[in-house]
């Protein structure tokens, strides 16, 4: 058993992640400053499994508060996601996203190596590959960034690969995620997004609950088989599985490895928006619409590194992606306001 402290536990990854920890039999302390998630999403993971987490309101800002959370506690390794993801809020505010995800970085990165903590698996994103020349996508490929989120990715990724460079007692795995979608089996948590979603998924899934009149798809003419555009769509509790299989790595082979999460096939938006009808038996309206900026035709994942390094594989198909989303929206229409 080990004990984890998890930033940013409360949102989407992170409570779908503290799950399969609790359910692994770690002891799991989540920091969360909660303005992009509910605490409502933890108590819910405590309602599943049966156990008790440790939670501190904390921002990564606040070194001295973060200082507090490591002295309470002898903890084994830290899981990284706490962060501004918004793409498009990132052209807008760059410095908001400089600021908020390298400086809360740097506290916490800071903060452990005083505390001797140093197993990290940190949570970066298929941006970091900007408009990929080919695909499938493997982890050598160039990385670029499209957007201010994707720089403070991979700024981040390079800040950790200098760290391991002058200290190699470091034990650090940097996740490339592709398109998490779903949630949960039990339809208690789920993705929750404020205000209008950023994301495909839960996009449609209003649509079908009925929150919003129709899902507009942008691009009808990418040079893909249907002409809208292709993604790598993976479950959400495959790749919360994947920081276990990331973690157990870390303690009997160290160092540091850069793994792709993914499913390794692509998926088209409009594959996407008609395995949703059929898992939810909801139509879902929808129009074309123009390209925006920045966006790419197709990115999906080459998993043979994840397969053979971390001895991991993702189990669920778009089907059950688009079930266990709709059980979450449909049992939950207002997020975790509902309760």
């Amino acid at each position: 058993m080990s004990r984890i402290l998890v930033t940013g536990g409360a949102g989407y990854i992170g409570s779908h992640t503290v799950l399969e920890l609790l359910e692994h039999g770690d002891e799991v302390v989540v920091v969360d400053n909660l303005s992009n998630s509910h605490q409502e999403s933890l108590r819910r993971v405590e309602e599943l499994t049966g156990k008790a987490l440790l939670f501190h309101k904390v921002d990564l800002m606040d070194k001295q508060e973060l200082e507090h959370v490591f002295q309470q506690y002898d903890l084994d390794a830290v899981i990284h996601f706490a962060g501004f993801k918004a793409v498009g809020e990132s052209v807008s505010m760059p410095l908001n996203y400089y600021q908020n995800n390298l400086a809360g970085t740097l506290n916490l990165l800071e903060t452990m190596a005083q505390n001797k903590v140093k197993r990290l698996v940190f949570s970066s994103s298929a941006t970091v590959y900007g408009d990929p020349k080919s695909v499938p996508i493997t982890e050598d490929f160039p990385t670029s960034a499209t957007n201010p989120y994707g720089r403070s990715k991979l700024i981040i990724e390079e800040m950790l690969q200098d760290l391991y460079v002058s200290d190699n007692q470091w034990d650090i795995a940097i996740l490339r995620y592709f398109n998490p979608v779903g949630a949960h089996e039990s339809g208690r948590i789920g993705e929750d997004p404020n205000g209008t979603p950023n994301n495909l998924m839960p996009y449609i899934s209003q649509v079908a609950v009925g929150k919003l009149a129709e899902l507009a798809i942008f691009g009808s003419d990418y040079p893909t088989p249907d002409g809208s555009g292709v993604r790598d769509y993976i479950h959400v509790v495959d790749l919360a599985q994947g920081h276990l299989a990331a973690l157990s790595h870390l303690s009997t082979s160290p160092g540091i490895v850069t793994v792709n999460i993914g499913t390794g096939q692509g998926c088209s938006v409009l594959q996407l928006v008609q395995a949703f009808e059929e898992a939810s038996g909801k139509p879902i309206p929808y129009r074309m619409a123009p390209r925006r900026a920045g966006d790419i035709a197709e990115c999906y994942a080459n998993t043979h590194l994840a397969a053979s390094v971390l001895g991991w594989r993702s189990q669920r198909d778009i089907g059950q992606m688009c079930q266990d989303a709709w059980h979450w929206q449909s049992q939950n229409p207002d997020g975790y306001l509902d309760s």
